[in-house]
């Protein structure tokens, strides 16, 4: 469906873009920091902030501006309409237990994952996550599974839109080298990062992939670094998350 230019609202798509401007990295923003990153002047970023903190979705303490839990409304509807949620919460619920660490799905949007569910057994991050949680892809399992199931030019196109941030010491972070690492995943079937998010995690992920032989979200398990390799950790983890994603594949459509 295409749509008119004139019966688009200017100022609802500016609010959203100033919601979208709190990140995990970017939870509390000055005015001139949010107009910075969403693209507006200071006159219409203030205005956007000073509305949504009147809603109740930010709190404002006289310079800087948070998101209130409130804002979660706008996307916990969404996701509890979505099936996907619904089916997997229940295998990432026994996977967890099974194997005593935090599992989770989510699925591409842009340059991000976003989680859809999580069965959680210990906090291995600093930051809590939780569904509608977003994360960056490129330095992230899941993030890389899904963009090793685009098509080269698209995942690079992404990859390539704005500068990677270097997270911790081992964040990979050059686009021809992520190149490479996508290849390895498709190669062999899973992608494995440690500590490229946040010193001490690390996480293994494969694609969940429907009946229909199409990607449409990834799951992990997140844990503790350690000594062992990355390559013993493979064996110990992907056999149960191979087995939930061939269980997943026979029901999803």
């Amino acid at each position: 469906m295409e749509t008119k230019q004139s019966d688009m609202m200017g100022g609802l798509a500016k609010g959203l873009r100033v919601i979208e401007a709190f990140t995990v990295d970017t939870p509390r923003l000055s005015i001139s920091e949010a107009a910075a990153i969403a693209g507006l002047d200071r006159a219409t970023t203030r205005r956007c902030l000073l509305t949504l903190a009147e809603q109740g979705y930010c709190a404002y303490d006289g310079k800087f501006f948070t998101v209130t839990p409130r804002v979660l409304r706008l996307g916990t509807g969404c996701l509890a309409t979505m099936p996907l949620p619904r089916i997997v919460q229940p295998w990432l619920d026994d996977l967890s237990e099974k194997i005593g660490q935090s599992t989770s799905v989510a699925i591409l949007d842009e340059s991000e994952i976003v989680y859809v569910a999580r069965a959680a057994q210990r906090k291995v991050m600093s930051i809590a996550l939780m569904p509608g949680s977003r994360l960056p892809a490129y330095c992230t399992s899941m993030g890389r599974v899904l963009l090793a199931a685009l098509p080269e030019d698209k995942a690079r196109s992404l990859l390539g839109a704005a500068p990677l941030a270097r997270r911790t010491p081992h964040t990979m972070t050059a686009v021809e080298r992520l190149m490479t690492e996508l290849e390895t995943v498709r190669a062999q079937g899973y992608a494995a990062v440690s500590e490229e998010v946040e010193l001490g995690l690390r996480s293994i992920a494969v694609p969940i992939v429907n009946a229909r032989g199409q990607v449409v979200a990834a799951l992990n398990t997140g844990f503790p670094a350690s000594s062992e390799t990355m390559e013993t950790v493979a064996l110990a983890f992907l056999p149960p998350l191979l087995h939930v994603r061939k269980e997943l594949s026979r029901i999803l459509n």
